[in-house]
């Protein structure tokens, strides 16, 4: 497994090594040993998986501490593009966002430490995208930014009129009004 920075601290692009022959592929998704071997000593506790179409936005959300969460995300099928946005109060790179192409062609994770939000678009005409946690979801901690923040700026990668939000996630807060207790 490579382990690629992205100019954020933390913030990794995993690859993983790929063996092809005439009957596909093969590849480690997750190590453990390799992944603390590398200096990522996560201690995941819980997957989740969510089927999306095209034009799909989901996110941006996170939890706050104590049930902080960090992720490591693909995509199993289909195209996705990953957002997420440092929160970190303190970081050279907090209020900026980060994105990145996963797809089922490309095999790359995204590893997400705690203290960022999160969030994809779906570019293929579906996507299917599975995350691991390592702390569980709490409803009362979850926390949110909305997708189109004029702050954030951020470039989903679609066409704006195909973009579907779900009605909570329209319902986020802008950047700066968000609430959150992370610290670099």
């Amino acid at each position: 497994m490579e382990i690629i920075e992205t100019g954020f601290r933390d913030l990794f692009i995993l690859k993983p090594q790929i063996f092809r022959d005439a009957r596909g592929y093969f590849y480690e998704s997750f190590n453990l040993r390799k992944m603390n071997q590398s200096g990522l000593d996560y201690n995941f506790v819980q997957d989740n998986q969510s089927e999306s179409v095209y034009g799909v936005i989901r996110g941006l959300h996170y939890q706050l501490n104590p049930h902080a969460q960090a992720k490591l995300v693909r995509a199993l099928l289909g195209r996705v593009y990953d957002v997420v946005v440092d929160l970190r109060a303190g970081s050279p790179t907090y209020g900026k966002y980060y994105g990145v192409e996963l797809s089922d062609h490309n095999q790359l994770q995204l590893m997400i430490p705690q203290g960022f939000a999160h969030g994809f678009s779906v570019l293929s005409d579906k996507a299917l995208v599975l995350y691991k946690t390592d702390d569980y979801y709490d409803k009362e901690t979850e926390r949110g930014i909305i997708y189109n923040d004029p702050v954030l700026n951020i470039d989903w990668k679609l066409v704006p009129s195909k973009i579907t939000v779900s009605d909570r996630d329209l319902r986020l807060p802008e950047f700066g009004k968000h609430e959150t207790n992370f610290t670099s």
